[in-house]
């Protein structure tokens, strides 16, 4: 390998050293350069619109650090919270004033890094740190259901302590509320209302799946004056895969088991004006007795279809009183035809077994019958009777990507402007 050209340059910087009597620095870098300087403290330079000592600064006011007369200018200014999360702002040009761009928490401690250069190019820097004041509106989630082990249909809830309206402030709200399980599946948010929200999969649960919700909500920024506030996580288990499926035209129920067949049982369903719901259902629980009266749907006492009976082994369906039970009186229509006021009806040893398979969550399907479809909310967990491009239209963050991309996704496609 030729060495020249290094030996080259040795030379010549020997030969400039020796002629000009400089110092072996003359070759290199100055000690005397701005950018080797040990950095000066800045306080006097720069300062900023939080609060010092015990006071507390308002979360509802963006932070502000300005250069004080003098010559110097800010750098670079870096903002985090206790748990590391960086609040964003701009610098401006000159280098006179940053100012944060996204809102502050509540009840929040930050830190502020300021780093500043003097007229002749010197850095220093200030360190500062400050407490927001609580929020005196705050918003909580609850999750639902409790924690335990679900059928691969159950959503997840989450409830809030206050309405919110805003398409800004829902994204805000749902952003912040994380669902995830193993295995990883795809889901998101709809909006039943102003307060509740559902979480489902693209698809059921898969058997055997862990999910977890949290919120992240805690000292956000939500709207005017309204702020995140401490919420308790949930934890679920799904268990087996189970779907009962009723053919009310067949009148039987075909009961699954992680897609193998476990059971077939004869069953009634609703009679014309009685008919059963079609459609896809949770189950919401089970009561080992139940004392049903058809005042309850509105059938006047005493008329010919007036009822007042005991029924044990009864699943429920629906809030408004859809059951999967023990019909010992129509054992003979079991099979053969729909004689009952909605409900499915089959044998008591049929009805023990099922209500001894089945769990909370598990899936009831309904096919066949000549009534209206499952309310996909109010009634229910009717939430699977929603196609799932219908279901991202009630998300305030997914609503308006293409299927399998996200809101981040969609920002770089179509940054706003």
């Amino acid at each position: 390998m030729n060495h020249t050209p290094r030996i080259r340059n040795v030379l010549g910087c020997t030969l400039l050293v020796a002629s000009l009597g400089a110092v072996a620095t003359a070759c290199g870098a100055s000690d005397t350069h701005p950018l080797s300087a040990t950095p000066y403290d800045a306080a006097d330079q720069v300062g900023l619109n939080a609060p010092s000592g015990s006071a507390k600064a308002d979360p509802d006011k963006p932070l502000e650090v300005t250069a004080e007369d003098g010559g110097g200018r800010i750098t670079d200014v870096t903002v985090t919270d206790e748990s590391g999360h960086f609040l964003a702002g701009e610098l401006s040009a000159d280098g006179t004033r940053w100012r944060s761009t996204s809102p502050l928490s509540a009840g929040v401690k930050y830190s502020v890094r300021i780093s500043t250069e003097d007229e002749d190019g010197y850095p220093g820097n200030r360190t500062v740190t400050f407490e927001t004041a609580p929020s005196k509106e705050l918003l909580t989630v609850k999750f639902g259901p409790q924690k335990g082990t679900y059928g691969v249909g159950q959503p997840v809830t989450a409830e809030l302590s206050a309405p919110v309206k805003d398409k800004a402030a829902r994204a805000v709200v749902e952003r912040a509320l994380k669902v995830e399980s193993a295995p990883a599946v795809e889901g998101t948010w709809y909006w039943v209302d102003d307060t509740k929200l559902h979480f489902r999969p693209k698809e059921y649960w898969p058997a055997g799946a862990t999910v977890n919700a949290i919120s992240n909500l805690q000292g956000v920024k939500v709207a005017s004056k309204l702020y995140g506030g401490p919420s308790k996580p949930l934890k679920l288990t799904i268990g087996d895969r189970i779907e009962a499926i009723t053919d009310a035209g067949a009148h039987s129920m075909t009961v699954m088991r992680n897609g193998e067949v476990i059971n077939t049982i004869p069953v009634t369903t609703g009679k014309p004006g009685f008919s059963t719901r079609n459609g896809i259902k949770v189950v919401l629980g089970k009561e080992y007795f139940v004392r049903m009266r058809g005042t309850s749907i509105g059938i006047a006492e005493g008329s010919a279809d007036s009822y007042d009976l005991p029924v044990y082994y009864a699943t429920r369906v629906t809030w408004s009183g859809e059951y999967v039970h023990a019909a010992p009186w129509s054992v003979g229509s079991q099979g053969y035809a729909n004689v009952s006021h909605g409900c499915t009806g089959m044998s008591t040893g049929n009805a023990a077994w099922f209500y001894g398979t089945v769990r909370q969550g598990d899936i009831v399907k309904v096919v066949n019958s000549i009534g209206e479809e499952m309310d996909p909310f109010g009634n229910g967990f009717g939430d699977w009777n929603l196609a799932w491009d219908k279901w991202r239209k009630g998300s305030a963050l997914v609503a308006d990507t293409r299927d399998g991309s996200s809101p981040a996704d969609a920002a770089r496609l179509r940054p706003q402007v």
